[in-house]
């Protein structure tokens, strides 16, 4: 198919530096797809690396940005299997090998060779061939763009709450009120967990409670944050399982000293690199704890959080909770590392279109 050589992207250069500008469509190689990007959604990691200017893992400055997305399919590379053109698809950013130890022996977040891509910021997003044959899934009839295109973070939350061993009745503390820790609450609600959320925005606590927390704390409780997450956890004794949506050392050894005697802790949220937590290694030995983190997502945690998704278990509308153009992003971006108001932004590069469903 024809297009034009050039698109609007928003293309990071470094610190709190996104720029919109003029660059060129992405060529394709053999078995890449590219993509017509519809809707792209910002979320907390997109606001790390605007703060600090790169991920070590995913993005390299200069480079155009973003990385949660759904559109659809414009051009494919030669001798790709990909769906047809003009077929409305949803794209994770990232696809392991296959063929490397981890891969082999079922752990593909930590394969040698994760294929990370971004450049969901802009008009047309180039999906990587492997990416295409493994974490590229087709829309079925009615599923808007803004919905599909929050699969990416909701594949690491499924992982996050599979790897917690969360079940029903069990007491599970969220700490973290933004789109990743609302996620977690809906999730462990979902399995039949009592939950409780703590946080600092009020508006987000009252999100929290909607999503299913039975309680909330505030994080300028009077008491400090362990005192006051212990006194709502079951007889005091702490919690089954604490999950850490924040990513900070303190939030994090909060997390490890309100889990009860055998409990779980994820370690979700990613702290700035050379962080240091302290653990009571008495307590984590005697008290038979067991302290976790997962990382990313897999094919298999996708293709879960697509059904609940596409099933309506989960509805994407109470974490997206604005929409604007790609010339905005710059702002919404600052916005999100100043700690802003609302959840997720729909990013829309070629603007909303009369009856389009979005």
């Amino acid at each position: 198919m024809s297009i034009r050589a050039k698109m609007k992207a928003a293309v990071l250069y470094g610190r709190e530096d996104v720029r919109i500008e003029q660059v060129e469509v992405p060529r394709l190689e053999p078995g890449d797809v590219l993509l017509r990007t519809r809707v792209a959604l910002t979320c907390g990691t997109d606001a790390k690396v605007f703060r600090r200017g790169y991920h070590a893992k995913m993005i390299v400055p200069p480079a155009v940005f973003g990385h949660e997305v759904a559109g659809v399919v414009e051009e494919v590379g030669a001798g790709g299997e990909a769906p047809a053109l003009g077929t409305p698809v949803v794209a994770a950013n990232s696809a392991p090998c296959g063929e490397c130890y981890y891969c082999r022996h079922d752990t593909p977040s930590l394969c040698d060779d994760l294929l990370f891509w971004n450049g969901a910021y802009a008009e047309f997003a180039r999906i990587p061939a492997r990416v295409v044959r493994k974490n590229l899934l087709a829309l079925p009839d009615g599923l808007a763009f803004r919905d599909a295109a929050m699969v990416e973070p909701l594949a690491c939350v499924v992982r996050g709450v599979e790897e917690s061993w969360i079940g029903r009745g069990q007491s599970v503390a969220v700490i973290g009120t933004g789109p990743i820790g609302l996620m977690f609450v809906a999730l462990a609600r979902m399995r039949g967990a009592h939950v409780v959320a703590s946080g600092r925005r009020r508006e987000r606590l009252e999100k929290a409670l909607e999503m299913g927390a039975e309680q909330v704390v505030s994080a300028g409780h009077p008491h400090p944050l362990v005192e006051a997450l212990r006194d709502r956890s079951p007889d005091r004794r702490g919690f089954d399982v604490v999950i850490e949506a924040v990513g900070l050392p303190e939030t994090c050894e909060a997390a490890i000293q309100s889990v009860r005697k055998g409990g779980v802790v994820q370690l979700f949220g990613g702290c700035p690199a050379d962080t240091r937590i302290g653990i009571d290694s008495q307590r984590l030995h005697y008290q038979e704890l067991t302290i976790k983190s997962t990382f990313h997502h897999t094919p298999e945690s996708v293709r879960k959080a697509f059904r609940l998704i596409a099933d309506g278990h989960l509805d994407p509308h109470a974490f997206i909770t604005a929409e604007a153009p790609l010339e905005d992003l710059p702002g919404v971006l600052r916005a999100m590392a100043k700690g802003g108001p609302g959840l997720k932004t729909a990013i829309l590069p070629w603007g909303r279109s009369p009856g389009a469903v979005l």
